[in-house]
Protein backbone atom coordinates (compact mmCIF):
# COMPACT_ATOMS: atom_id res chain seq x y z
CA UNK A 1 0.00 0.00 0.00
CA UNK A 2 1.64 3.23 -0.93
CA UNK A 3 0.88 6.21 1.15
CA UNK A 4 1.69 9.54 0.27
CA UNK A 5 2.16 12.80 2.61
CA UNK A 6 -0.47 14.43 3.18
CA UNK A 7 -0.99 18.64 3.12
CA UNK A 8 -1.45 20.91 6.37
CA UNK A 9 -4.91 21.48 5.45
CA UNK A 10 -5.56 17.61 4.70
CA UNK A 11 -4.27 16.82 8.45
CA UNK A 12 -6.17 19.51 9.58
CA UNK A 13 -9.32 18.27 7.98
CA UNK A 14 -8.74 15.24 9.42
CA UNK A 15 -8.01 16.06 12.87
CA UNK A 16 -11.50 18.31 12.89
CA UNK A 17 -13.33 15.53 11.80
CA UNK A 18 -12.04 12.92 14.26
CA UNK A 19 -12.43 15.56 16.83
CA UNK A 20 -16.17 16.32 15.55
CA UNK A 21 -17.34 12.86 15.65
CA UNK A 22 -16.02 12.25 18.79
CA UNK A 23 -18.03 14.81 20.35
CA UNK A 24 -21.14 13.29 18.60
CA UNK A 25 -19.95 9.55 20.31
CA UNK A 26 -19.30 11.41 23.41
CA UNK A 27 -22.78 13.25 23.72
CA UNK A 28 -24.58 9.67 22.68
CA UNK A 29 -22.85 7.92 25.17
CA UNK A 30 -24.23 10.81 27.52
CA UNK A 31 -27.77 10.42 26.00
CA UNK A 32 -27.67 6.64 26.41
CA UNK A 33 -26.28 6.87 30.24
CA UNK A 34 -29.05 9.29 30.74
CA UNK A 35 -31.89 7.32 29.37
CA UNK A 36 -30.54 3.68 30.86
CA UNK A 37 -28.31 1.85 28.51
CA UNK A 38 -24.78 2.10 27.71
CA UNK A 39 -23.92 2.99 24.35
CA UNK A 40 -23.20 -0.25 22.99
CA UNK A 41 -26.70 -1.43 24.42
CA UNK A 42 -28.16 1.68 21.96
CA UNK A 43 -25.88 0.61 18.73
CA UNK A 44 -27.41 -2.58 19.62
CA UNK A 45 -30.84 -1.54 19.50
CA UNK A 46 -30.84 0.71 16.61
CA UNK A 47 -28.70 -1.66 14.30
CA UNK A 48 -31.82 -4.27 15.01
CA UNK A 49 -34.30 -1.08 14.63
CA UNK A 50 -32.23 0.05 11.44
CA UNK A 51 -31.46 -3.56 10.12
CA UNK A 52 -31.90 -3.40 6.18
CA UNK A 53 -35.65 -5.90 4.83
CA UNK A 54 -36.67 -7.19 7.86
CA UNK A 55 -36.99 -6.68 11.75
CA UNK A 56 -34.57 -8.94 13.07
CA UNK A 57 -30.83 -9.41 12.87
CA UNK A 58 -28.59 -12.88 13.25
CA UNK A 59 -26.00 -12.76 15.90
CA UNK A 60 -23.19 -12.93 13.41
CA UNK A 61 -25.02 -9.80 11.46
CA UNK A 62 -24.67 -7.39 14.44
CA UNK A 63 -21.10 -8.65 15.06
CA UNK A 64 -20.29 -7.50 11.99
CA UNK A 65 -22.53 -4.07 11.83
CA UNK A 66 -21.41 -3.71 15.34
CA UNK A 67 -17.87 -4.21 14.34
CA UNK A 68 -17.59 -6.34 17.02
CA UNK A 69 -16.14 -10.70 18.24
CA UNK A 70 -19.45 -12.41 18.48
CA UNK A 71 -18.94 -13.99 21.32
CA UNK A 72 -18.96 -10.30 22.47
CA UNK A 73 -22.55 -9.53 20.95
CA UNK A 74 -23.66 -12.39 22.57
CA UNK A 75 -22.90 -10.94 26.42
CA UNK A 76 -24.39 -7.72 24.79
CA UNK A 77 -27.77 -9.41 23.65
CA UNK A 78 -27.91 -10.98 27.34
CA UNK A 79 -27.84 -7.74 28.76
CA UNK A 80 -30.35 -6.44 26.56
CA UNK A 81 -32.49 -9.28 26.77
CA UNK A 82 -32.76 -9.12 30.96
CA UNK A 83 -32.96 -5.75 30.56
CA UNK A 84 -36.41 -6.28 28.59
CA UNK A 85 -35.40 -4.36 25.38
CA UNK A 86 -34.42 -7.51 22.88
CA UNK A 87 -35.76 -11.46 22.75
CA UNK A 88 -34.15 -14.12 20.93
CA UNK A 89 -36.19 -16.54 18.82
CA UNK A 90 -35.24 -19.76 16.87
CA UNK A 91 -35.62 -18.85 13.09
CA UNK A 92 -38.76 -20.76 11.41
CA UNK A 93 -36.59 -21.18 7.87
CA UNK A 94 -33.21 -22.41 9.40
CA UNK A 95 -33.74 -23.91 13.62
CA UNK A 96 -29.75 -23.08 13.56
CA UNK A 97 -30.08 -19.46 13.49
CA UNK A 98 -30.59 -17.32 16.23
CA UNK A 99 -32.81 -14.03 15.05
CA UNK A 100 -32.79 -11.14 17.71
CA UNK A 101 -36.19 -8.88 17.86
CA UNK A 102 -36.44 -5.92 19.55
CA UNK A 103 -39.35 -5.69 21.71
CA UNK A 104 -41.59 -3.16 21.98
CA UNK A 105 -39.78 -1.80 25.22
CA UNK A 106 -36.41 -1.94 23.25
CA UNK A 107 -37.57 -0.17 20.14
CA UNK A 108 -39.13 2.68 22.45
CA UNK A 109 -36.20 3.17 23.40
CA UNK A 110 -34.36 3.21 20.73
CA UNK A 111 -37.23 5.64 18.80
CA UNK A 112 -36.50 8.42 21.63
CA UNK A 113 -33.05 8.04 21.76
CA UNK A 114 -32.25 8.37 17.77
CA UNK A 115 -34.67 11.11 17.85
CA UNK A 116 -32.35 12.81 20.22
CA UNK A 117 -29.21 11.75 18.24
CA UNK A 118 -30.89 13.59 15.27
CA UNK A 119 -30.92 16.57 17.00
CA UNK A 120 -27.64 16.22 17.93
CA UNK A 121 -26.65 15.45 14.18
CA UNK A 122 -28.23 18.48 12.94
CA UNK A 123 -26.53 21.02 15.88
CA UNK A 124 -23.36 19.31 14.73
CA UNK A 125 -23.88 19.58 11.28
CA UNK A 126 -22.60 22.94 10.66
CA UNK A 127 -18.88 22.51 11.43
CA UNK A 128 -18.68 18.24 10.42
CA UNK A 129 -17.18 17.75 7.31
CA UNK A 130 -16.28 14.29 6.16
CA UNK A 131 -12.32 14.36 4.71
CA UNK A 132 -12.18 12.32 1.27
CA UNK A 133 -11.20 8.98 1.41
CA UNK A 134 -8.72 9.77 -1.39
CA UNK A 135 -8.71 12.99 -2.56
CA UNK A 136 -6.70 14.77 -5.55
CA UNK A 137 -3.02 15.13 -4.90
CA UNK A 138 -1.70 18.15 -4.07
CA UNK A 139 0.97 19.24 -6.77
CA UNK A 140 2.16 21.79 -4.48
CA UNK A 141 2.40 19.39 -1.84
CA UNK A 142 5.95 18.21 -0.28
CA UNK A 143 6.63 15.05 -1.75
CA UNK A 144 3.77 14.59 -3.77
CA UNK A 145 4.16 13.74 -7.48
CA UNK A 146 2.67 13.47 -10.90
CA UNK A 147 0.55 10.21 -11.34
CA UNK A 148 0.53 8.42 -14.75
CA UNK A 149 -3.26 7.73 -15.94
CA UNK A 150 -3.65 3.62 -15.55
Amino acid sequence: MSTRRLSQSEIERLADFRYQLRRFLRASEALAHAHGCTAQQYLLLLQLRGFPGRQWASLAELAERLQAQPHGVVALVTRCEAAGWVERRASRGDQRLVEVHLTPAGRALVERLASLHDTELRSLREGFSMPAADPAPDPAAPGSRKRDPP
